[in-house]
């Protein structure tokens, strides 16, 4: 009788030579990403070049310059590779980008050669980073600097979300942070209203997840406790936790490739 070998199980990153990973987030203002080997996100500003003429690739949600997107991930990325290496990469999406948005970045990021995509909503990375319980109904609310986004996960799949181009960049003294607290209660009830089932509203009674440079601010947090009249919960590091979650994600998936579930797109 003869058996057949038994494929080695992949180590964890850093140890695991033979692979590379990469776990990005790619925001209108900041672009950050996770590579196998380095404990250090890269947190920096979305341009295609530093300096007088550096220009915004994506805006408000939108890869408006996929070439310029290109460039900026190749100066940022392409030398943390290994010469001959193709990584794995997981890149977040926002729920409303669709088919489109994941056109444009799987475009994008094919100059870091890599040998497979996956793309994850924003809001389930955020919820993974978080160790939120996905087999409930959760409200993510992610407070970027250009967007806004309010996500209804279910299982861990996104069935419902409301976004406005509101974010901390645009507050000044014309624009108070009253009005990203008044754009998220409009959003939070309107999904209530379209919502037939007790979903949206079992989710904002758990306790929506606060995500996002917003979440830092107090003067966004606290009136959306009072509005909301519901326990919201800041993550941990929000302004960077997409992206952790991201990388938790890409290491399943490297140790155990089934790990991943419907919510993530191969492309």
């Amino acid at each position: 009788m003869t058996t057949r070998p038994v494929a080695a199980r992949h180590r964890l990153w850093p140890w695991c030579r033979r692979c590379t990973g990469i776990a990005l987030d790619l925001g209108s203002a900041r672009t950050r990403a996770w590579t196998s080997g380095r404990r250090r996100i890269l947190d920096v500003p979305t341009v295609t070049s530093p300096g007088a003429s550096a220009t915004y690739p994506i805006q408000r949600g939108t890869i408006v310059d996929t070439p310029g997107t290109a460039r900026m991930l190749d100066r940022l990325l392409g030398h943390r590779l290994p010469r001959f290496g193709r990584p794995l990469l997981i890149l977040t999406t926002p729920a409303l980008g669709g088919t489109a948005y994941r056109a444009e970045a799987r475009t994008a990021v094919e100059v870091l050669r890599p040998r497979t995509v996956l793309t994850v909503p924003t809001a389930r990375a955020v919820a993974v980073a978080a160790d939120a319980d996905l087999t409930r109904p959760l409200l993510v609310v992610d407070v970027g600097a250009h967007l806004t986004e309010v996500t209804l996960l279910a299982d861990g799949a996104v069935t419902n979300a409301l976004c406005t181009t509101l974010g901390t960049s645009d507050l000044d003294s014309r624009t108070p942070p009253t009005r990203i607290t008044e754009a998220v209660v409009a959003m939070v009830t309107t999904m209530l209203d379209q919502d037939h089932t007790n979903l949206t509203l079992d989710a904002l009674r758990r306790g929506p997840l606060l995500a996002g440079g917003g979440a830092l601010r107090a003067d966004i947090t606290y009136p959306l406790v009072d509005r909301l009249h519901a326990p919201v919960q800041p993550v941990p590091a929000p302004h960077t936790s997409a992206v952790r979650g991201a990388a938790r994600l890409l290491q399943a998936a490297h140790a155990h490739p089934s790990a991943l579930t419907d919510p993530v797109h191969r492309d």
